[in-house]
């Protein structure tokens, strides 16, 4: 059976985040500490992760996931490619370039931040080593046939994907007519949620409610969450059976 592993939960900033007070009740809470928002692919023949947030070491640590076949990167802000360096670690076992999807204007953004990926090593030093491929309509790693489509981030166009019954929507405010065709008839939606408030960029709670009625995925997962919510207190009072919170190391079959 294939999987999808929610590896990070959280909004840009983590939760807790640096500089505020939080509750003990809060933080006795596990599902609470969200680490930036990720997601593995896990297949029959291979792992496809999305996206390589500042924590991803830590991410595939404690998911135990010993290779990374390929890499699908949705855009490329800070919370979403921080990692990246410590792709060099798969790259030492396979002893090949790591694959990295991603948009053309992203190519360039990882070409200028990694330089060093894309030029000759110096001696007898190991640094990562990335292949950036153009993205597909139909990305076919680890087994696995993942369809790639484009939802929009505020004015940043964001790659959103669909494998089987399952949908990943990160970083999103608005779902393009032609992406709304790929959200029909799904298992499990995982669905951008960054806060209580409405958000420039992102879509809010309330905001939120509504485009996962509109969807109509038998289950649906809020991710990307800032502190606003408290896990238990908002399962319990604030959503229905089928709308649930995110959290780090949630396994959804595919």
């Amino acid at each position: 059976m294939n999987t999808a592993v929610i590896l990070g939960s959280g909004t840009s900033n983590g939760c807790p985040s640096l500089g505020y007070d939080y509750s003990p009740e809060f933080l006795a809470n596990p599902k609470n500490w969200r680490t930036r928002s990720s997601l593995l692919l896990k297949g029959p023949t291979g792992n496809l992760l999305v996206d390589a947030t500042p924590e991803m070491r830590l991410q595939l640590l404690g998911a135990n996931v010993k290779m990374v076949d390929a890499v699908l990167i949705t855009h490329t802000h800070a919370d979403h490619i921080m990692g990246m360096d410590d792709l060099r670690c798969f790259e030492l076992r396979s002893k090949s370039c790591m694959p990295i999807y991603a948009q053309p204007h992203d190519q360039q953004v990882l070409r200028r931040v990694f330089k060093y990926a894309f030029e000759p090593p110096l001696g007898d030093v190991h640094v990562p080593t990335f292949e950036l491929r153009d993205v597909p309509e139909i990305l076919d790693v680890g087994g696995m046939e993942v369809r790639i489509f484009v939802v929009m981030h505020g004015p940043t166009p964001v790659l959103g994907l669909r494998v089987g019954g399952l949908a990943y929507l990160t970083d999103v405010n608005e779902i393009p007519e032609k992406a709304r065709g790929f959200l029909e008839g799904l298992d499990t939606l995982i669905l951008d949620a960054v806060r209580r408030k409405p958000h420039p960029n992102h879509y809010h709670f309330e905001r939120a409610l509504e485009v996962a009625g509109e969807i109509g995925a038998r289950m649906t997962y809020f991710t990307h969450l800032s502190h606003d919510y408290d896990h238990d207190l908002v399962e319990r009072d604030e959503l229905p059976d089928n709308i649930r919170l995110a959290y780090d190391g949630l396994e959804l079959p595919i």
